[in-house]
């Protein structure tokens, strides 16, 4: 398929492809906008708006076309994404108790367990739904608990402190005789508690008044003695608990059996609680209690509270007996009720075999899950050379990773993130986003730069882990953006017989704005003899080019002998007699005819150099110090790092110009010189590895030289 890309930061445009079912590795230096594709794919396939923001700042600027960020996805459907970058290393909290904080869902939920989950659900489901759509039960469990915090108990029964005990005692029922005329306010139900407030609040302004705070008629001191009496004897608190308990009470009639639910109307009218009614109230309130649990229960029926026990007799336990247990809430609405639900469970029960069996496999295929990714992390860690490893320790419902040393197996340690390095950090967070990629079998897998910050042992083990385990991206679609070329020259060359063909590799590069992808075959990556040999034998390659071919392929081949010195001294421009006395200051014993004798040998060396039969180093030198002609030399080259090379030439040291960068001075020397330490690499005349800003400055000041 076909990713095209519009306006996106520094991409003005461009395209590439993706092998379905393949490693796709993209690989180009840093600058071009590999992160900035992997956010933009990202976006597309979540079907996210990209950001006003992604669009190239000159857009932003001006825009008169009213040009948008764009991502078209052609010849293919990607309908779900998952990217490992610096945000998702980020997300990872290293608990104290744990390695990570979402281990569930990395390490069990493969679409088998949630396939089996689902059947196991679908065979709950007939209680769930009796429970769980049916309004009448939500009401009675919320006034039975109401009710049961009303009967506050303790270790000896039913406590004084208790709003049933308090509210007994509040005089609701029994009002004093003097103070009979305010019933009708006192034992409103609805206006009570308001009322009493009312009152309270006009009681204090009594003091130092002969008149009435309620209608300011002339009142005597027993009058006044008769409102305070009031706010004295009834709590305002007490009542509003007692009446709420009271309306439970009536609410809920209907669920307690005909002699219990008149008991507690009798009780809650006495003026106290005799011993023996608050033992009944204490048995009221444990059956509640009692009850309300067993609904619960099974509420929460699932495979967690199944997959441990014999199903036919957990099941069996929440079947609800209600003559041996309930008596006290043995009423016709209560008995309907309880019907439904033990109906529901004995159908059930017909069905436990197929039920047992889908739990066992539930069981299994966690083990199997945890045990895989058990063994391939601890693998990755030992082939990495980390001295650590996981343990998977189930708790409960819930599967958590445990980090430990292997100096120190068995203990735990807490706190990931105060013991492990960034590096230890990223790639734990590496092997785990493939265990979470697997488990989600997304259709895209991003890789962003995943393994440049690695060494080579771990970047070869991390390779190993993610592409060619069983249990690993083999088979997937993944498209993996770097600036580190040892996975391509690992999948495509090296490895090719292991990888098998799964990897399709590009170089990309970006020209004014215009993001292009090249191929990479296995034929492509050279060694650098083999590019040097084709280089000498391409017509259209300048004799300076080549002979900076030349130098670097003595380099690599480690001979720093006679051939290699004539042209070090070529490129640094030194005259014969410059050579000399450079030579005599490094070997003190040379003698002249010792150097005669080297340089004669050097040049005889470059001379059976196909090409350079006639090599004079007097010529060369005269060309060397011609800046015009470098200049059309450097012209005349049509990639990146033939052009550095006669850049440096021409600038020598960097010593008489002091206008360019540090970072500049260090990629141009360094390039000159050894590239990477690999056997292997890409050919630079048909790879322009070489980034467009250091190219655009090196222009910059070839143009103001003068000839």
């Amino acid at each position: 398929m076909k990713i095209i890309i519009k306006n996106c930061n520094n991409i003005d445009s461009g395209e590439i492809t993706i092998e379905e079912s393949k490693l796709n590795i993209k690989f180009g230096s840093n600058g071009i906008g590999k992160s900035t594709l992997a956010e933009a794919i990202r976006c597309k396939i979540e079907e996210k708006e990209l950001n006003s923001n992604q669009l190239p700042f000159k857009l932003q600027k001006e825009n008169p076309n009213n040009l948008k960020s764009e991502v078209i996805i052609k010849d293919g459907k990607l309908e779900s994404v998952l990217s490992f970058n610096e945000k998702y290393v980020k997300q990872y909290l290293f608990k104290a108790d744990e390695l990570l904080s979402n281990s569930f869902e990395i390490l069990v939920k493969t679409p088998k367990y949630i396939e089996t989950e689902e059947k196991i659900e679908k065979q709950l489901g007939e209680i769930k739904k009796i429970f769980l759509n049916n309004e009448e039960l939500d009401r009675i469990i919320l006034d039975f608990e109401n009710l049961s915090k009303s009967f506050k108990t303790t270790k000896d029964g039913l406590s004084d402190a208790s709003a049933i005990s308090k509210g007994v005692n509040s005089k609701f029922y029994d009002i004093p005789s003097d103070l009979k005329e305010f019933e009708p306010f006192i034992q409103d139900k609805e206006k009570c508690v308001s009322w009493l407030g009312w009152h309270t609040k006009g009681a204090n302004f009594i003091e130092g008044h002969d008149n009435c705070p309620f209608c300011v008629a002339s009142i005597d001191e027993i009058a006044k003695a008769k409102i305070k009496s009031i706010s004295d004897i009834y709590d305002a608190n007490v009542i509003k608990n007692f009446i709420e308990i009271i309306n439970v009470l009536e609410n809920s009639g209907d669920y307690f059996s005909p002699k219990t639910s008149d008991e507690l109307k009798r009780i809650t009218q006495k003026t106290e609680l005799l011993p023996e009614e608050k033992v009944y109230i204490t048995t009221v309130k444990g059956q509640i209690d009692s009850f309300l649990l067993r609904l619960k229960n099974l509420k929460d029926i699932s495979f967690h509270n199944l997959k441990d026990e014999k199903i036919d007799e957990k099941i069996e336990g929440f079947i609800i007996k209600i003559d041996e247990s309930f008596d006290k809430l043995n009423s016709d609405k209560t008995i309907k009720i309880i019907d439904n639900f033990n109906a529901s469970l004995k159908g059930t029960l017909t069905k436990v075999t197929e039920l047992q069996k889908n739990i066992g496999i539930q069981v299994s295929e966690i083990g199997r899950s945890i045990n895989e990714n058990k063994k391939s992390i601890n693998q990755f860690l030992k082939n990495a050379g980390y001295k650590y490893q996981v343990s998977i320790e189930t708790e409960g419902d819930q599967h958590k990773i445990k980090l430990q040393h292997i100096d120190h197996l068995g203990k735990n340690i807490s706190g990931g993130d105060q013991c492990l390095s960034f590096g230890e950090r990223n790639a734990f967070a590496l092997v785990l986003f493939m265990c979470e990629a697997i488990s989600k079998n997304s259709d895209l897998i991003i890789l962003d730069d995943p393994i440049s910050s690695f060494d080579k042992n771990k970047k070869y083990a991390i390779l190993q882990m993610l592409f060619r385990e069983d249990k690993s991206f083999k088979g997937k679609t993944v498209l993996m953006l770097t600036h580190d070329i040892e996975p391509v020259i690992d999948s495509v060359k090296v490895l090719h017989r292991e990888f098998k063909d799964q990897t399709n590799a590009n170089f990309i590069g970006s020209k004014k704005g215009v993001l292009k992808e090249q191929d990479i075959k296995k034929d492509d990556i050279l060694t650098f003899s083999q590019i040097f040999q084709s280089i000498l034998d391409n017509e259209n390659v300048d004799e300076i080019s080549k002979l900076v071919y030349m130098r670097r392929n003595f380099e690599i081949l480690n001979d720093k002998g006679n051939g290699y010195q004539v042209l070090s001294d070529l490129f640094h421009k030194r005259t014969k007699e410059e050579a000399k006395a450079y030579r005599k200051e490094k070997y003190d014993d040379l003698s002249d005819e010792d150097f005669e004798e080297n340089f004669k040998n050097g040049e005889n060396i470059i001379k059976e150099i196909k090409g350079f039969s006639d090599f004079d180093y007097e010529k060369m030198f005269t060309v060397v110090n011609d800046k015009s002609q470098l200049k059309a030399v450097y012209n005349k080259s049509e990639n990146g790092y033939e052009k550095l090379q006669i850049f440096r030439i021409i600038n020598g040291e960097f010593t008489k110009n002091d206008d360019f960068s540090d970072v500049f001075k260090k990629f141009i020397n360094e390039t000159y010189h050894i590239e990477n330490d690999f056997i292997h690499q890409l050919n630079p005349q048909k790879y322009d590895l070489i980034p467009e800003f250091i190219i655009e400055e090196c222009d910059e000041f070839i143009e103001g030289l003068s000839n």
